[in-house]
């Protein structure tokens, strides 16, 4: 089914200005404003499906620092990846291996440290496990997305020390939309790829009961860069799900499922010769309910479920050529349970918080043509944790949680010489089983100021269990072209934060600004050694191999860095206003003695102009990124670049009867000055440029 033919589109009123900073309730979809750092004092509609929602509603500030990509921003950008969505958002980058194997990276972190999930589950795919893997949530399809940071990560779970990225996608109907019918068709096409997305998501129902359907697909050749074409750069994928929900007076209960299936090649000199590609197809059973029972002591329960099914193949070649370097496999369990208990009266003032209990389970397996990457391995947790606020005054907040686990991890590990070079050529592999209890905590304050402005303060402690992956790899892992060691002796990683806020949501001047030091202990990383292998440990430094080796490797680090998004209203003209933004972040990461640690993103600065009202949305924005010459080991300079963007949007309302119409049509410039760009956290940022100038025109449809 051809939906990009007749599914082209944009949500009505796209905001002016590219991502949203704003803070949240965490447990809740936001809704953003129509600008671009949310306002506060007012709740979200409860009868709309984010989809088709015309007007952005601004919700509180908390005590996290989030950032917000609206669905009409995701629209607008075609990104075929969170981490390229997320990309120019303060204090968010991405690994960009390739335009669908890009993952956000979060104040230099990513891979275990920074969460995926959609509705409160997990992403359920393998995309922490390698760059070069694809996060299963697709951006057409995702809803509003954020990027949480701070105290809130903890009832996500300790792997989550980075962030956590949640998209809501609505596929479990919480309500029964008005008028018993929703519909939206949405999509785009890019020049730089000859790209084509589109979408169609439906909700309907009547009494108690709410139906959700969606489908979606994407391809793209490959994409233009300044001078010529990045060869084997193509992707295709498409998905589609069903769910429904019981709904009743106080709550509801729904199940969800979902599949998808997507092809996409690897950009790189060694990868376009051999065409290598990665196969990927997953599903995904959702389950999530609420009851909002509001006696004997309790306010409301509620439980997410899910289990997700995944499989890809590396392959190398074409159709009768080709060969399947490496298999990966992961069956994963998910849930969560959580009980908010109704507001206490203290000595100290109002106390409001939730108790929670997380269990899940990872079953994965890593086959190669030649060994075996990751033996069969099983990690299992099961944690608890409370959340309580006090509201001390009228201008002072004050949270505090904390987050105890226990996981267990069961897998094959390999003792290796300690040169890491043969012989013996083959290491001793022996069965592994580890028990860790990380105990987290974290506590902050929020403090009303003047003019409108929030000050936050927030402390965290947050200790975090070695994944499979870092303790049991022992072998060539094809797309990247590495070969990786573990180390199953690890310990726990633990780092204690602090991070200091200060926003304006309201008036003419809206701002928000971090700033945030990190101290690790046992920092986890990829240890890049400059010794080169093939497909076994025996071939490890010898001539002609082109593996890279990496060990995983534990060192105290120390992260500093901060944020910071600014707009100001200049002036009313027309039907509107028009207005200036600027932003800048920067993060610094050392190891304890002084060497920087590998793949850290560049200091970036940026600024423009926008303008909106009722029906128009125009902006143009330019964002600079600084050389990065502070190198870890065997790492290269990587140049700055000039990411220049415009974008013009225009939504009107079709008088249909009782189910109006709103269209919509936009038109986005992107690497408007088709600079060369290179990441410097991309693992192929020496051989593989971005996406030189694009033009996209998007659309939608909706009633």
């Amino acid at each position: 089914m051809r939906l990009y033919r007749w599914a082209l589109g944009v949500s009505a009123l796209a905001s002016s200005a590219g991502v949203h900073a704003q803070t949240v309730q965490l447990d809740e979809i936001v809704v953003t404003s129509p600008s671009p750092i949310a306002q506060s004092g007012q709740t979200t509609a409860d009868n709309v499906p984010w989809w088709a929602t015309s007007q952005s509603i601004p919700v509180a500030p908390s005590f996290s620092s989030v950032s917000v990509v609206t669905p009409q921003q995701a629209l607008s950008r075609g990104a075929a990846s969170l981490g390229d969505t997320l990309s120019t958002t303060p204090g968010v980058s991405s690994t960009s291996f390739s335009p669908v194997a890009s993952r956000p990276v979060i104040r230099g972190l990513g891979g275990f440290r920074v969460r995926t999930q959609e509705d409160g589950i997990g992403s359920g795919d393998m995309a922490n496990l390698g760059e070069d893997h694809a996060v299963t949530i697709d951006p057409l399809m995702s809803g509003q997305i954020e990027v949480i940071r701070g105290p809130g990560t903890l009832r996500y779970g300790s792997q989550a020390i980075g962030g956590v990225v949640s998209a809501n996608n609505g596929r479990i109907p919480t309500f029964v939309p008005a008028n018993g019918i929703a519909f939206q068709a949405r999509g785009g096409l890019n020049s730089v790829s000859n790209g084509k997305d589109g979408a169609v998501l439906l909700d309907a129902g009547g009494g108690n009961f709410a139906l959700h359907l969606d489908a979606f697909k994407r391809s793209a050749g490959d994409y233009r860069i300044p001078g010529g074409v990045q060869e084997n750069s193509s992707y295709s994928s498409q998905g589609q799900s069903v769910g429904g929900s019981y709904i009743f007076k106080d709550g509801f209960v729904g199940l969800s499922y979902q599949s998808m299936a997507m092809t996409y090649f690897i950009p790189g000199i060694e990868s376009a010769r051999v065409k290598n590609h990665i196969d990927l197809r997953q599903s995904k059973w959702s389950s999530r309910g609420e009851w909002r029972l509001r006696e004997g002591g309790i306010d409301t329960i509620k439980y997410w479920l899910g289990y997700t099914a995944y499989k890809h193949l590396e392959i190398d070649g074409l159709g009768a050529a080709a060969e399947v370097g490496s298999t990966f496999r992961n069956r994963e369990f998910e849930s969560r349970a959580e009980v908010s208990h109704l507001p206490v009266n203290t000595a100290l003032g109002e106390l409001r918080g939730a108790v929670g209990l997380q269990w899940g389970r990872r079953d994965l397996s890593v086959g190669g043509a030649e060994e075996q990457l990751l033996a069969p391995a099983r990690a299992q947790n099961v944690a608890a944790f409370v959340f309580e606020e006090l509201q001390v005054t009228s201008a002072l907040r004050a949270q505090g949680a904390v987050r105890a686990e226990r996981t267990d991890i069961n897998g094959t590990g390999a003792r290796f010489p300690a040169s890491f070079l043969p012989p013996p050529n083959d290491p001793t592999t022996f069965p592994v089983s580890r028990n860790f209890v990380p105990v987290s905590a974290s506590a902050g304050l929020l403090y009303d100021l003047p003019y409108e402005m929030v000050a936050r303060v927030t402390g965290q402690h947050v200790e975090r269990a070695p994944d499979p992956i870092e303790l049991f790899y022992k072998g060539p892992h094809d797309t990247p072209r590495t070969f990786e060691i573990g180390d199953p002796t690890m310990t726990l990683e633990k780092a204690n934060s602090l991070e200091l806020g200060l926003k304006r949501g309201r008036g003419d001047t809206r701002f928000d600004a971090s700033v945030f030091y990190t101290k690790f202990d046992n920092f986890i990383f990829k240890n890049f050694t400059g010794v080169r292998c093939g497909d076994d440990f025996a071939s490890c430094g010898t001539p002609g191999a082109t593996f890279d080796q990496i060990i995983y490797s534990q060192r105290d680090a120390k992260f500093v860095g901060g944020e910071l998004q600014v707009e100001h209203d200049v002036a009313k003209v027309w039907n509107g206003v028009w207005g200036v933004e600027a932003q800048y972040d920067f993060v610094r990461a050392t190891f304890a003695d002084g060497s920087f640690v590998p793949k850290i993103p560049p200091h970036r600065l940026g600024g423009g102009i926008f303008y909106r009202d009722p029906n128009w949305t125009a902006r143009i924005n330019l964002l600079h990124a600084f050389a990065q010459h502070n190198l870890g080991a065997f790492e290269t300079p990587t140049p700055g670049y000039n990411l220049l963007n415009a974008e013009l949007s225009y939504t009107t309302t079709v008088p249909t009867g009782s189910l109006p119409m709103e269209v919509s049509l936009g038109l986005k410039g992107e690497n408007l000055l088709d600079d060369d760009i290179r990441f410097h956290q991309s693992y192929k940022k020496d051989e593989v440029l971005q996406p030189g100038r694009n033009i996209r025109v998007f659309s939608s449809v909706k009633f």
